[in-house]
């Protein structure tokens, strides 16, 4: 039954008890109960809300970066891991297999933001070899959630 829950709140966050317990035949307290338990065992790390911020004035721009790094003796990646999600810019970091070492995501207002925060903050950590910046042109889909054409986009596809 939790790994039911989990994936319900996973798609949708906002599902009260009563719809989780109606879905899966459960009652809802039993519900309320489980999730309470993920959530003081860190199962449940939070609720997040998702953003389509190119509908919005003040768009973000969202960068993937490649970091190579010299791993620390007794600890490999996972110190120089920490120091990077310390920084607010930095929404995620993924240790990766392949010719980079860790993948860090980040989002900053303009490109020259996110160039400052690779040049001036990142690439100076002890540890950190090279990195490849890539900056997100567009996101189809994302955490299971797509997001839809621009309203200008699909006109301009039409009379095309």
């Amino acid at each position: 039954m939790k790994t039911g829950i989990l994936k319900l709140l996973e798609d949708n966050a906002r599902l009260t008890a009563q719809q989780i317990a109606s879905m899966l035949g459960m009652a809802p307290q039993a519900v309320e109960e489980i999730i309470s338990e993920l959530e003081q065992n860190r199962i449940i790390l939070g609720y997040q809300t998702m953003v389509d911020w190119d509908r919005m004035e003040d768009e973000l721009v969202t960068a993937l970066i490649e970091v190579k790094v010299t791993p620390q003796r007794g600890n490999g990646f996972d110190r120089i891991a920490e120091r990077i999600y310390q920084f607010d810019e930095v929404e995620s970091v993924y240790l990766m297999s392949g010719g980079y070492d860790l993948t860090v995501i980040i989002s900053g207002k303009t490109l020259r933001e996110v160039a400052a925060f690779v040049s001036a903050r990142l690439s100076i950590i002890d540890g950190v070899i090279s990195t490849a910046t890539h900056f997100i042109l567009k996101k189809y889909k994302e955490r299971h959630c797509v997001f839809p054409e621009m309203p200008d986009q699909e006109e301009r596809m039409f009379f095309v």
